[in-house]
C-alpha cells in the first residue's frame, strides 16, 4: 500500500512538474512574439531574434496556435525588411497550419497581411486575399477588422475605376465603424474612408460631395492626438484639388499657398512640397495668371527630379508641354510632351494615355492622327481592362462565395459525424459508468457493512469498557471496606495491646515497643490512604477522553508537533450516543493527518466543552493557513463536513495566510 502511494506521489509530482514546465515555456514564446512586435524600445535585428527564438519554442514544444503567431511575426518583419520570399514563406506556412487547426482568427489576419503585400504588385490576388479577409472577420463578428478590410477593397476598386462598387464599400465599412466606440483608432480609420469618398466623388465629377466628404476627413484629422501636421495637409491638398477641379480657382488657390507657407515643407515633404506647388501652378494656369509661370512649373520639376519622384516629373512634364503649347512655343512643348510619354511608358498607363493626348494637339497633321488613334485604341483597352477587373472582382468574390458554400456544406457533414461519434462515444461511456457504478455500489455496499461491523464493535468495545470500570469500581470498593473493617482494625486492636504492654521500666524494652508503636501508626496511616483512594471514583470524567487523549497523544508524537488538551469536566460522555462518539474521533483524527498533510504546524489545540447544552469542539493550529474562498476543498474536509453533518451539526472553518487554521464544531445535545 505505502508503495503505491509512493508511485502515485512521484507520478503526480511528475506531472505537475511537466506542467509548470510547459506553462513557463508558453511564457517564454509569449514574451518572445511580444518583443518582436514594432516598438521604440528595440530595433530591427533585436525583433528579429525575438521572433525566431518564438518560432523556435513554438516548433520544439509543438503548440499550433502559437507556430502560427510566430509565422505571422516572422512574415511582417521580413516584409519591413523587404525580403518578399521570407515573407511569402511565412504567410504560406501559417496559412497552412492555420487552416488545418481551423483557426480563423489567425486564417484573417494572415489573408489581410498578403492582401497588403499584394496591393502594389497584383490587383486581382490583393484582392482575392482582401475578400477572403473581409468574410472571416466577418464570421467572427470582429466589426473593426472587417472595416479595416473593406477600406482597403474600396482602394483597390477605386484604384480600377470602379467608382460605384468603391462607393459602396466605403459606406459597408463606415456602417461598421459607427457600431463601435469612437477610439482615436475607430476615429483615424473613418478618416481614410472619408477621405476615399472624397476622391471617389471627385473622379465622378460630383463636386459637392467631394467636397463634403473631405471636409469630414479634414476635421477628424484635427481632432486625433498627437502630431498630425503631414496627414492634415495631404487631405488639404485634396481639397484644393477639388476645388480646382470644380473651377473654384480662388478657395484651391487659398489652400495651396497655406501649404507652400509652412517652414521646412521643401525639406520634411519634398515630395509633398513638388506636387502642392504644381498644383498651385496649374490652379493659376486655369485662372488664366501666368505671371509665375513657368518659373513655379519648373521649380517643382527642379524638386521632383532631385529625388526622382517618376510620377509627379510625369505630370510637371504634361503641364510644361500644355503651358508652351498655349503659348505656341511649339519646340518647348513638344520637348516637355515627349519626355512625359518616355518616363510614363512602362510607369502608369494612365499618364501614358494623358501624354498621347497631349502630343495629338502638339504635333501636326498625320503625326497628330497618328497618337489620336494610338490614345483611342489605349484608351479602349483600359476601359475593357478596367471591365476585366471589376469582372474578375465579382468573379473572385462569387468564387470566394461558392467556396464558402462548400465549405459550410463540409462543415455540416463534419459536424454530422461528429455529432453521430460523440453520440456512440456517450452511449459506450454510459454503459460503462452504469457497470462501474453497479461495481461500485457492491464495494460501498461491502464498505457500508464493514462500516456498520466497525461500529458495532466499537459499541461492544465501549460497553465492555464500561462494564470493566463498573467492576473496577466494585473491586476497589470491595477492598477498601476489606481494609478498613477488617485490616485496620486487627492493626488498631494489636496497637492498642502494645500500648498496654508498654509498662516495662527498662529503657530497652520502652524504645523497642515505641518503634513498634510508630511502625503500627505508619501502617495504619498508610493502609487508611489507600482506603481512601480506592474509594475514591478515580476513573469519573475518564473513558471516552482518555481514549481521546491516547489517539491525540499516538498522533502528534507520530506527526511531530506539540499538542494542548482541555475539557470540561461537566460532559458526561456516557450520556452521548456511541455514534457521535465514533464520529467526534474520526474528526479529530482526520484534522490531525490534515495538519500533518498541509499545513507544516508545530502545535494543535484541542479543546471540549458544553454551553447552553451545546457541545463545542475545537481544533487550531499554527500553521501556514490557506485562503478559504479560493482553496480548493480536499477530501479531507469534505470527510469531516460529511460526519458533522451526520451528527446534524454546524461546522465553521476560519483560516488566514501565516496565521493558522481553526476547526468549530457545535451539536445541540438536546
Amino acid at each position: 500500500m505505502k508503495l503505491k502511494v509512493l508511485y502515485f506521489f512521484i507520478f503526480f509530482s511528475s506531472v505537475s512538474f511537466a506542467q509548470e514546465d510547459f506553462r513557463s515555456s508558453i511564457d517564454s514564446i509569449e514574451f518572445y512574439l511580444i518583443n518582436s512586435k514594432k516598438n521604440r524600445s528595440n530595433n530591427f535585428e533585436e525583433r528579429l531574434s525575438y521572433a525566431l527564438r518564438a518560432q523556435e519554442l513554438s516548433e520544439i514544444y509543438r503548440v499550433d496556435t502559437l507556430k502560427v503567431k510566430s509565422y505571422i511575426n516572422l512574415s511582417s518583419i521580413y516584409r519591413e525588411k523587404g525580403s518578399a520570399n521570407l515573407f511569402l514563406k511565412y504567410s504560406h506556412r501559417g496559412l497552412k497550419l492555420a487552416t488545418k487547426i481551423d483557426d480563423n482568427s489567425l486564417l484573417a489576419q494572415i489573408n489581410k497581411n498578403l492582401g497588403y503585400y499584394y496591393y502594389d504588385i497584383s490587383v486581382d490576388s490583393a484582392y482575392y486575399y482582401d475578400n477572403k479577409a473581409e468574410k472571416l472577420f466577418r464570421g467572427l463578428n470582429d466589426k473593426f477588422n472587417t472595416a479595416v478590410v473593406l477600406l482597403d477593397i474600396s482602394i483597390l476598386q477605386r484604384i480600377d475605376k470602379d467608382y460605384t462598387g468603391s462607393e459602396l464599400t466605403s459606406i459597408n465599412a463606415l456602417s461598421l465603424l459607427d457600431q463601435l466606440d469612437e477610439t482615436e483608432e475607430v476615429k483615424t480609420y473613418k478618416s481614410y474612408i472619408y477621405n476615399n469618398l472624397g476622391i471617389v466623388f471627385k473622379e465622378l465629377f460630383q463636386w459637392e460631395e467631394s467636397i463634403k466628404y473631405n471636409n469630414k476627413a479634414l476635421d477628424i484629422k484635427k481632432s486625433l492626438k498627437g502630431t498630425n501636421t503631414a496627414t492634415i495637409d495631404s487631405q488639404k491638398n485634396n481639397l484644393a484639388n477639388v476645388y480646382k477641379n470644380s473651377k473654384n480657382y480662388s478657395l484651391a488657390l487659398e489652400y495651396y499657398s497655406e501649404l507652400l507657407s509652412r517652414k521646412n515643407l521643401i525639406n520634411d515633404r519634398p515630395d509633398f512640397y513638388a506636387m502642392v506647388l504644381d498644383n498651385y501652378a496649374h490652379t493659376l494656369y486655369l485662372s488664366k495668371n501666368l505671371e509665375r509661370l513657368p518659373g513655379l512649373y519648373l521649380k517643382a520639376l527642379s524638386v521632383s527630379d532631385t529625388i526622382d519622384d517618376i510620377y509627379n516629373n510625369v505630370i510637371l512634364n504634361l503641364h510644361l508641354a500644355e503651358y508652351y503649347n498655349d503659348n505656341n512655343k511649339k519646340d518647348s512643348a513638344k520637348y516637355y510632351a515627349y519626355r512625359a510619354k518616355g518616363i510614363s511608358d512602362g510607369f502608369s498607363k494612365d499618364t501614358y494615355l494623358e501624354s498621347l493626348l497631349v502630343l495629338s494637339k502638339i504635333e501636326n497633321d498625320s503625326i497628330a492622327v497618328k497618337y489620336y488613334d494610338e490614345y483611342i485604341e489605349l484608351n479602349d483597352s483600359l476601359i475593357k481592362n478596367e471591365r476585366n477587373i471589376r469582372n474578375k472582382f465579382t468573379r473572385i468574390q462569387y468564387e470566394t462565395n461558392q467556396k464558402e458554400q462548400e465549405n459550410i456544406q463540409l462543415s455540416r457533414e463534419r459536424s454530422w459525424l461528429l455529432i453521430i461519434s460523440v453520440v456512440l462515444i456517450m452511449a459506450s461511456f454510459l454503459i460503462y459508468i452504469i457497470i462501474t457504478q453497479r461495481n461500485k455500489n457492491k464495494e460501498l455496499k461491502f464498505i457500508q457493512q464493514q462500516q456498520e461491523a466497525n461500529e458495532e464493535i466499537y459499541n461492544l468495545m465501549l460497553s465492555q469498557n464500561d462494564n470493566i470500570e463498573e467492576a473496577r469500581t466494585l473491586e476497589k470498593k470491595r477492598i477498601s471496606e476489606e481494609l478498613h473493617d477488617g485490616v485496620l482494625g486487627r492493626l488498631f486492636g494489636t496497637r492498642l495491646s502494645l500500648d498496654s504492654l508498654n509498662t516495662g521500666t527498662s529503657v530497652e524494652a520502652i524504645k523497642t515497643r515505641g518503634q513498634y508503636i510508630v511502625e503500627l501508626k505508619t501502617i495504619e496511616d498508610d493502609i487508611r490512604k489507600v482506603s481512601h483512594e480506592l474509594n475514591t471514583d478515580f476513573v469519573s470524567g475518564s473513558g471516552f477522553i482518555d481514549i481521546i487523549k491516547a489517539l491525540i497523544e499516538n498522533q502528534t508524537k507520530a506527526y511531530g508537533f506539540k499538542y494542548e488538551l482541555n475539557h470540561n469536566d461537566d460532559i458526561n460522555w456516557e450520556e452521548v450516543s456511541n455514534k457521535t462518539k465514533i464520529h467526534i474521533y474520526r474528526i479529530i483524527q482526520e484534522a490531525l493527518q490534515n495538519i500533518y498533510k498541509h499545513a507544516k504546524a508545530t502545535l494543535v489545540k484541542i479543546s471540549f466543552e458544553i454551553k447552553n447544552n451545546v457541545f463545542c469542539l475545537m481544533i487550531s493550529d499554527n500553521g501556514s493557513g490557506f485562503d478559504v474562498n479560493k482553496a480548493k476543498k480536499g477530501i479531507g474536509i469534505k470527510n469531516i463536513k460529511s460526519r458533522v453533518n451526520e451528527i446534524k451539526g454546524e461546522l465553521t472553518l476560519n483560516s488566514e495566510i501565516n496565521k493558522g487554521t481553526t476547526i468549530i464544531i457545535k451539536v445541540n445535545t438536546d
